[in-house]
């Protein structure tokens, strides 16, 4: 299964995202590689340091040709994970039709919500090429303890695809693991990684992929 994190709008959490993903999936035994499409390569240089070898594979291809080269380095993988860049361009679009899944992280605020109209229309020109390529919202950074992120929930709904019922919240965990590891390595136990366990299992639910 291909996976893309893809959004129009910068500093949606799509890195974040992207790793946190690979690594839960790569935690329940799985081969798991995660492509970095996004030129600034922000997931290259988390990975660059670390002190240790990353828990999963990542190869940067920011490339044109994407959806068509991908098969072949990914053919020894079970799933992989593509971090796209945060614009619309022929890459963000070879991502998209890369993709089984494309999901579509979406913060807590109204310039989101209008801002994901432009990846719903990268995918559905997409789906014109692949009809079986999936799509889903993903609300990102929910601010804990407010009606904001309902909000979002219920104006998304004008759009064509579900959101996941799981939100990943605002935490200081998710900040601190830009420093080269992530929060199923600095706090296995607390809220960040539950979430992101329980985004992971609904992910792979919808999917019809058998989860751990």
């Amino acid at each position: 299964m291909v996976i893309t994190f893809s959004t129009q709008k910068g500093g949606a959490g799509k890195t974040t995202l992207s790793l946190h993903l690979a690594h839960v999936i790569a935690l329940a035994k799985k081969r798991v590689l995660l492509v970095d499409a996004d030129p600034q390569a922000s997931a290259g240089n988390w990975s660059a340091s670390r002190d240790d070898k990353p828990p999963f594979a990542i190869v940067g291809m920011a490339q044109n040709t994407l959806h068509r080269d991908l098969p072949e380095i990914a053919k020894d993988y079970d799933h992989v994970v593509i971090d796209s860049p945060p614009r619309v361009s022929a890459l963000a679009r070879s991502a998209i039709l890369a993709a089984d899944l494309v999901l579509i992280p979406v913060q807590p605020s109204s310039y989101d919500v209008w801002a994901a109209g432009e990846t719903v229309e990268l995918v559905r020109e997409a789906q014109g090429f692949k009809p079986d390529i999936k799509a889903a919202f993903l609300i990102n950074r929910k601010i804990t303890n407010t009606a904001i992120a309902e909000d979002v929930r219920t104006a998304l709904a004008d759009y064509p695809f579900p959101t996941f019922k799981t939100a990943i919240s605002q935490r200081v965990a998710f900040a601190e693991s830009s420093a080269g590891y992530t929060v199923l390595e600095t706090a296995l136990s607390g809220l960040a990684a539950k979430e992101i366990q329980t985004l992971a299992k609904e992910i792979l639910k919808f999917m019809g992929v058998k989860t751990w």
